[in-house]
Formats: structure tokens, C-alpha cells, sequence
């Protein structure tokens, strides 16, 4: 199994499409130096602010072999593989470990209710059919499945499962998660929300997986190396700084305010694939307000 530290500031990249849905290669590829140069640590390909729910698997197959070939090792590249069958997540998962990714990431099945027993069985199914470190991923408010934290503990147990990745927003999970590893071997918890990424650090996590890093990649990749250096006031400052762009999630999906805001910044990377692309003129017109206002601190 590859030896990755699952640690730092992990950018769920997001997908630049055309003008008709189709992936926009080129810009990918400029995304993917762009991070780096900024200096995260990690890069997590279709995720959530990746449209990984709405990407086929062609697609999914061209993003990973594309950024794990334009990042040319320079950090470590994860793949969000989970659907919603063990059998599919299975396939998705081999796919990525084919085409050279280093981690995967693996969301909770959705839509229909599952058990903490099916989705203990689903994780470790799919754990036992590859050889890569696998990073569970809760996220209940899109899947309606959470994975409970004496799961996630037990999960741990099991040797190339190494950390897990909560964006429930409940700072107690969190805790929760942290608590319920600790028997476990280097096994990393992540915070999904951008907003908690300091504490996460604070209580014992290793980072986040943050969908804030594609518009600031260089001010979240601060939290976590400010906090590292032992510098609480800078990692503080830093994490303070983005609550005024997350507050224009309000106006719609952050998926769509977050690409949009990237395009606001002068990359061509388009719009969210329909119909989850709208946001109304009140929001852009906020969302520039913020974005000038981010300039002139010096936010990057």
C-alpha cells in the first residue's frame, strides 16, 4: 500500500467545463499548477466541488489521469470514488488506483437509508479490493447516511482505511471521530468544513479538505502552515478571513458561488453543470463586493 500522509490542505479541485458541459482540459491543467504554486498539499479530484455527483465515469477517468499527470507527484493526488453500490464504488475505485492516484476518498452511499452495519460492510468491501489508503468521507446532509463515530472507529481498524473526512459541520462529530481513532494506527481526521479546519488542527486532526482553497489556495495552505510554525495568531487570522465569502453561500449552492467565484477571478473554468448552475444577480453582485474587498487584504 502506498505510504501517504493525509495531512495539510487538500483542494477539492473543481471540474472546468466548456460552454457545452464538456471537460475544459486545458484549464484543469492550469488549475492544477495553480494550487500547487500556492502551496497546498494535496489535490482531490471530484469531489463535491469537483460535480463529482454529476460527472459519468469517462469523465471522472479523463479529470484523474489528467491532474494526476499534470501534478507530476508534487503532492499527493485523491480520488473521490464513492457511488452509491458497493459493486459500482468497487469499479470507480480500481479505475483510480490504475490510473496512479495515492488516496481514495469514499463518500457515503446515498439516497436510500442505509444501516452503520451496511455501511460498515460497504467500506470495508471496498477497502479489501484495492491497495490504496482509503479516506471514508461523511457528508449526511447530500447522502441522508452518516457515519457514526464508533463506525468510523471500527473501521479504523482495518489497515489501509487511514482517516476520515467530516463535513456533517457539527464540530462534536468531529470530536467524535477523533476520540473514536485514537486505538487506531495514523489514523487522520480531516475537517469538510472550511469554517472548523483551525479547531480540527487544535483538537487533534491533521487538516482539511477544503472547496474554499479554489478561490484562496494560498490563504487556507496558511491556516495549516501557521499553525504548524506555532504561529496560532497567523493560522487564527487567516481562518477568520474567509467568512465573509462563505457568507455569499447563502445566495446558492456553494458549489455554483465557489466556481463562479473562480471565474470571477478570471479563469475560464465555466459554470456548474445544469441544472445546479444558477445564482441570482444579488449574489454575484455580493460575491463581487467580497472578492474586491478579499483583493485588496491581500487574500490569494
Amino acid at each position: 500500500m502506498k505510504q501517504v500522509k493525509i495531512e495539510g490542505i487538500i483542494t477539492p479541485v473543481i471540474t472546468p467545463m466548456n460552454a457545452d458541459e464538456s471537460i475544459n482540459v486545458a484549464e484543469l491543467r492550469r488549475q492544477v499548477n495553480r494550487q500547487i504554486e500556492s502551496g497546498v498539499h494535496g489535490l482531490f479530484c471530484f469531489g463535491t466541488n469537483g460535480e463529482g455527483y454529476i460527472l459519468n465515469g469517462e469523465e471522472k477517468k479523463l479529470v484523474l489521469e489528467t491532474v494526476i499527470e499534470e501534478c507530476g507527484g508534487r503532492v499527493p493526488v485523491y480520488a473521490g470514488t464513492g457511488c452509491i453500490s458497493t459493486r459500482e464504488t468497487i469499479e470507480q475505485s480500481k479505475m483510480a488506483e490504475a490510473a496512479g492516484a495515492d488516496v481514495l476518498s469514499i463518500i457515503t452511499p446515498g439516497f436510500a437509508a442505509a444501516s452503520q452495519k451496511e455501511l460498515y460492510d460497504h467500506y470495508a468491501a471496498v477497502a479489501g479490493a484495492v491497495n490504496l489508503p482509503v479516506v471514508l468521507y461523511n457528508i449526511p446532509a447530500r447522502t441522508g447516511n452518516a457515519l457514526t463515530p464508533e463506525t468510523v472507529g471500527k473501521l479504523g481498524q482495518i489497515s489501509n482505511i487511514v482517516g476520515a473526512k467530516d463535513s456533517s459541520g457539527s464540530f462534536t462529530n468531529i470530536l467524535g471521530y477523533i476520540a473514536a481513532s485514537e486505538n487506531c494506527d495514523q489514523f487522520s481526521v480531516l475537517s469538510g468544513s472550511d469554517q472548523l479546519i483551525l479547531w480540527t488542527l487544535k483538537a487533534g486532526g491533521t487538516g482539511g479538505i477544503a472547496g474554499c482553497a479554489n478561490v484562496y489556495p494560498r490563504t487556507m495552505a496558511s491556516i495549516y502552515n501557521c499553525y504548524q510554525a506555532g504561529d496560532w495568531e497567523g493560522a487564527k487570522r487567516h481562518q477568520e478571513s474567509i467568512a465573509s465569502f462563505r457568507a455569499c453561500f447563502r445566495f446558492g449552492n456553494p458549489n455554483t458561488v465557489v466556481k463562479t467565484a473562480v471565474a470571477l477571478l478570471g479563469y475560464d473554468v465555466g459554470r456548474c453543470r445544469a441544472p445546479f448552475n444558477q445564482l441570482p444577480e444579488e449574489g454575484k453582485e455580493a460575491l463581487k463586493k467580497v472578492l474586491q474587498e478579499n483583493e485588496e487584504k491581500g487574500m490569494r
